[in-house]
């Protein structure tokens, strides 16, 4: 179900650009204002001006995406970006530590072709970061970020069949990201082992790790391209998108968890949300942060989640593993691996019932904001920035793997995969007879 087409990727010249690390960013959608402007102090070819430009204040609603395009074009007549001869594919080492642990995740960048009926999403998309990504490949025709994708084969056919092709061989790229880990990329241009995992892949469904938005948007420029009476003039054109393949059943895979703040709750006090939920959760109170992250992480199976507000810390478990409340408060259907996640416990059995923030107001982002760095949450809280903190456990990837096979979508901010894959290793410019 998955066809897997090699493609001559645009990549940076190191003769001219000399350091990789100092272009490559991280995925558009993780570059806050102060990233943006250090990844513009680095480089003057810096992929920023191309992924994430900067607005200028005499600028129009589209200046920021046609000065991309333009810039794009100009990095490309400069020869600072240019494209392989080959059809290739690229496979793709993050080596970083989490938790003390030294890892490696093993994929290959490569072209998958539009299928959206063939490949699993699990998380719901937003309408501006769509909006957003759709200007710039009108102005670009280019990807420049990948769409991070799962399969599964427990015989790791493809794995092995690149392992062989780089073994003993230096990285055709290298760089490092802000984080410590390091981006390894090396070029396969062998036809034989290219055709050993179109094979080993062709049956295996991909499941959407991270990209949402940009796949849907690519299908959404597929379809503007298509009525437009345009048609693809090579491989690398509209109708494929930019991958990153990883399987899951390969060693190196990590999850982070969103964690929820909330604010703009009228009458909100903790100690009175702490006595209402118990009627459900099992309330425990802890002296510190490090606590209730140490009982969240041993509650992983009980639906345990950590809670902190007006200076009390506390997990909350839910008492009824059978889900029964989930059967009650739920009338869509969902599948009960989607009502087992804690992300959908948490919202429909905590924000929803003892809070009134629905589904309208979480897509609305009314009154909750999403944060990695437990720390920095509590801070916030402290500062009366915001008024609670609810810590959740990780997803693990065969509940991704499990909701997606329902056709279920996650919750947002269900899953974050790290590190994240990095912006500018290679590049797919589309070639389109108009």
């Amino acid at each position: 179900m998955s066809e897997i087409i090699p493609f001559r990727g645009f990549r940076y010249d190191l003769a001219q650009v000399k350091d990789l690390s100092l272009v490559v960013t991280q995925p558009y959608d993780r570059i806050s204002d102060e990233d943006q402007r250090v990844y513009y102090g680095r480089s003057p070819y810096n992929l920023v001006r191309l992924e994430k430009g900067r607005r200028e204040p005499e600028d129009n609603g589209e200046n920021v995406y046609t000065r991309a395009g333009a810039l794009l074009s100009e990095w490309v007549r400069k020869g600072i970006l240019k494209r392989d001869e080959t059809p290739s594919l690229y496979v793709y080492h993050q080596e970083y530590e989490f938790r003390g642990e030294r890892l490696v995740r093993k994929g290959v960048i490569t072209l998958g072709k539009l299928e959206p009926e063939k490949v699993h999403a699990h998380e719901r998309t937003l309408k501006g970061p769509k909006e957003d990504r759709l200007r710039l490949m009108r102005a670009t025709e280019t990807n420049f970020g990948h769409i991070f994708m799962l399969y599964s084969d427990r015989t790791r056919r493809a794995d092995q069949a690149l392992e062989g092709a780089i073994a003993g061989k230096p990285p055709t790229a290298e760089a490092q990201d802000d984080f410590g880990n390091r981006h390894l990329v090396w070029q396969v241009t062998d036809a034989g082992v290219i055709r050993e995992v179109q094979s080993a892949l062709a049956d295996r469904d991909l499941y959407i790790a991270d990209g949402h938005h940009r796949y849907e948007t690519a299908v959404n420029f597929m379809h503007e391209c298509e009525e437009k009476g345009w048609r693809p003039a090579a491989p690398e054109s509209f109708n494929a998108r930019m991958m990153t393949l990883f399987n899951l059943d390969s060693p190196g895979m990590t999850i982070r968890p969103w964690h929820r703040l909330v604010h703009g709750l009228s009458g909100f006090e903790a100690g009175a949300l702490l006595g209402q939920v118990e009627k459900d959760f099992e309330v425990v109170r802890h002296a510190s942060l490090e606590a209730v992250e140490k009982a969240l992480q041993a509650g992983r199976k009980r639906h345990t989640f950590g809670f902190y507000a007006g200076g009390a810390f506390a997990t909350l478990t839910l008492r009824d593993e059978r889900l029964r409340l989930m059967d009650q408060l739920l009338s869509g259907g969902q599948s009960s691996d989607w009502k087992r996640l804690d992300v959908s416990i948490l919202h429909t059995a905590l924000l929803e019932r003892y809070l009134g923030i629905d589904a309208k107001a979480l897509e609305e982002e009314r009154n909750v904001t999403y944060t990695g760095d437990p720390r920095d949450a509590v801070a916030k809280v402290d500062s009366a920035k915001e008024q609670a903190l609810f810590l959740v456990n990780p997803t693990s990837p065969e509940e991704v793997r499990r909701v997606a096979d329902h056709g279920e979508k996650m919750p947002q901010k269900s899953t974050d995969f790290y590190p994240k894959l990095l912006s500018g290793l290679v590049i797919h410019k589309m070639e389109i007879r108009k």
